[in-house]
């Protein structure tokens, strides 16, 4: 089953982008919707499994109202208030919503910082 994720803004998808395997359609609504992009989204998501990850904010919460009528069986991935919208919320936050979401084996996570070796100090 091919993944859809409709977000808010470019610079939402360019975040998601960086964080999740190609394979994951990342589509716009460019912060507005009307009925020609309503019928445009639904003609490229086609059979996806749709997600919806708008900002959490008045403008985020109309638009996935909007989106939640057209894509009624749409699964909902939900930033923190507070943050910055999907653009600026921290990676590890982003993955925690997505792996919640179920999105495990699309995620690309980033490389683990080698762990500090310390010398053992004797007492």
């Amino acid at each position: 089953m091919t993944i859809a994720i409709i977000v808010e803004g470019k610079n939402d998808r360019s975040r998601l982008r960086r964080l999740l395997k190609e394979e994951v359609l990342l589509f716009c609504t460019y912060g507005s919707l009307n009925t020609e992009k309503l019928e445009d989204l639904k003609k490229k998501a086609g059979s996806c499994e749709v997600y919806l990850f708008t900002d959490n904010d008045s403008s985020g919460k109309k638009i996935r109202g909007i989106l939640r009528d057209t894509f009624p069986d749409a699964e909902q991935i939900y930033t923190r208030r507070g943050y910055a919208g999907v653009e600026g919320t921290p990676d590890e936050y982003l993955i925690q919503q997505l792996e919640k979401a179920g999105l495990e084996e699309y995620i690309i996570y980033p490389p683990q910082e080698p762990a500090l070796d310390f010398p053992s100090v004797k007492l």
